[in-house]
């Protein structure tokens, strides 16, 4: 019986369809007033094959969605965060596809995720997110500048921002 994860089989190049897996993934974190709840893939594009998922508060610590899915390749690898891009452990062909724009700042402490992209020394080349993150608990982001002034594309896919949205803050309580 094998170990590896099961992935849904998605045409190559359908953002879309790649996105609403993502979206799918962001069901299973718990609704919290002080988190989104996010899902991620991170993508071969050349071999069209998902290499790792992960979704908010997945893996022990305030975990991150995009965070869960380099902490899993480290571990498939078994090599640390740090090194996966160095030791070649992601293709360079490697996306990803997160359902909200990584975060720049954390106010947990833990290392944003811009960085823990930045740190892989270009081996992410694109990211695909499907909606900016509010300003609501760390002010303007400026991931997206930062990824892009390192080269890194930074894509938006449309059509998904309302449920996006809605399954990202489910648990936020109303403002008035």
């Amino acid at each position: 019986m094998s170990s590896e994860p099961s992935y849904p089989q998605i045409q190559a190049g359908d953002h879309q369809s790649y996105m609403q897996y993502a979206l799918s993934l962001a069901f299973h974190s718990p609704p919290k007033p002080t988190n989104f709840r996010v899902g991620a893939l991170v993508v071969d594009s050349d071999r069209n094959i998902i290499l790792a998922t992960g979704y908010s508060l997945e893996l022990e610590g305030n975990t991150h969605a995009e965070q869960c899915c380099l902490m899993k390749l480290a571990t498939k690898y078994n090599v640390s965060e740090t090194q996966l891009g160095a030791a070649g452990a992601l293709p360079k062909s490697a996306v990803l596809y997160t359902t909200m724009e990584p975060c720049n700042r954390r106010l947990s402490g833990d290392l944003p995720c811009v960085d823990r992209i930045l740190r892989l020394g270009g081996a992410i080349k694109t990211v695909y997110v499907g909606v900016t993150e509010p300003e609501k608990f760390v002010g303007r982001n400026e991931g997206r500048k930062r990824l892009a002034e390192s080269g890194i594309e930074v894509t938006l896919v449309h059509g998904l921002e309302e449920r996006i949205m809605e399954v990202a803050t489910a648990g936020h309580t109303a403002q008035p």
